[in-house]
């Protein structure tokens, strides 16, 4: 930095004088030599890596063409901050751009970083237009001004910049490993003793001592006479999410008749996306007085015959959806189940030795997930800390 608080060798330059706009097409993608395509929907915000796609000989409308090394922006809904760096030659939908450096005063490592600078994401913003799904254009993009370094601060801002993203991914890979070697732990103990002769199967209905479903009272703002209401954003894959809580206002009868306890086991009942119908968690940790809304469904069970959390993790398994996709109906655009076609489903029952055994197990599986996925927000923090102190200037 100078007296005057500038970088030295530092200058601003319009993004379109550095970066081109790559809008090259196919005429058809079922005849070209390409194998992927990709739309919003494969683009993670806040990821600069492509771990989806589609394939062209499946379909696609899809003739915008990139090459592994360009950078492709979501500028449909950019608040979604949809960034990724190719790393195949595909098919992209109209509604990403395609960008790559325009001559060799900015570094293909760093265009991607400079795209998902707060400056850059607010520009895109405040030049989309459209009230439903807003866009921007590139020539709006291309206005935009931003503080370019020399080549050699260049190279090392990236450096910096890719260090951060490859820890992030590496920590992404663990959790998803640790995640599926949980899966796969509940998916076997399920199977081995779901099948064969020796196999013992319970109604999930002789295991429950009351089924309820939620309150349907509105939310209202947090007062003295209100209590806190446990609703579907709140009710993870296996685990009680309280960052966002709604509150309602009950009477005496209907406080006891909603409230929730320990133990309890909250399922999703009704959901657009019927991949949410079903969900579940147990109820380990609430502020006190808490009820639960109408789009979910309260159990509680025998606990001297099966283990709250055991039901939980039966109800997030493969094995259990597998027949539980059966009960859920389609309504008005909802997805949804009921009392009764939980209480017909039919689970493995373990001993109770068996069923502690598994719920410890799966246990050492959450913990190291949730260290794993702290580990990743802390660094996802020291990169945008990083990017607004070194390109955000």
């Amino acid at each position: 930095m100078s007296e005057d608080g500038s970088c030295s060798g530092w200058r601003i330059v319009r993004f379109g004088d550095v970066v081109r706009n790559v809008d090259e097409a196919v005429r058809d993608p079922q005849t070209c030599d390409l194998e992927r395509f990709v739309g919003l929907e494969h683009i993670d915000p806040e990821s600069l890596r492509i771990k989806r796609w589609g394939l062209i000989a499946d379909g696609t409308s899809f003739t915008r063409k990139f090459t592994a090394g360009q950078v492709l922006f979501g500028k449909r809904r950019a608040y979604q901050r949809k960034v990724a760096v190719a790393d195949f030659d595909g098919l992209c939908s109209s509604d990403i751009l395609v960008f790559e450096p325009a001559d060799d005063q900015l570094l293909p490592e760093l265009l991607p970083f400079i795209v998902q600078t707060e400056g850059f994401f607010q520009h895109a913003l405040g030049t989309s237009a459209g009230s439903l799904s807003p866009r921007t254009r590139w020539r709006d993009l291309a206005a935009y001004e931003f503080p370019l370094p020399p080549l050699d601060e260049q190279r090392r801002i990236a450096e910096i910049l890719w260090a951060a993203e490859d820890a992030i991914e590496s920590y992404s890979i663990v959790s998803e490993q640790v995640a599926d070697l949980s899966d796969r732990l509940i998916e076997t103990t399920l199977e081995a003793n779901g099948n064969g002769a020796q196999s013992r199967k319970v109604g999930l209905g002789d295991l429950l001592l009351d089924v309820q479903y939620g309150t349907s009272q509105k939310s209202c703002p947090p007062q003295a006479d209100a209590v806190p209401v446990l609703r579907i954003p709140n009710v993870f894959r296996g685990e009680i999410d309280l960052t966002d809580l709604s509150w309602v206002k009950l009477t005496s009868d209907e406080q006891r008749k909603y409230e929730l306890g320990f133990g309890d086991v909250l399922v999703v009942r009704t959901n657009g996306n019927p991949d949410y119908v079903g969900r579940c968690a147990v109820v380990d940790t609430l502020p006190p007085r808490s009820v639960f809304a109408s789009y979910l469904i309260r159990l509680r069970v025998h606990e001297e015959k099966v283990h709250p959390a055991y039901l939980s993790a039966v109800f997030n398994s493969a094995y259990l959806r597998r027949t539980l996709r059966h009960e859920i109906r389609s309504s008005a655009g909802n997805f949804n189940l009921n009392a009764q076609g939980i209480g017909r489903q039919q689970i493995p029952l373990l001993s109770q030795e068996r069923q502690d055994e598994l719920v410890s197990q799966l246990k050492v599986f959450h913990e190291a997930k949730v260290a794993t996925d702290r580990h990743i927000a802390a660094t996802q923090k020291l990169k945008t800390e990083a990017l607004r102190n070194l390109l955000d200037v």
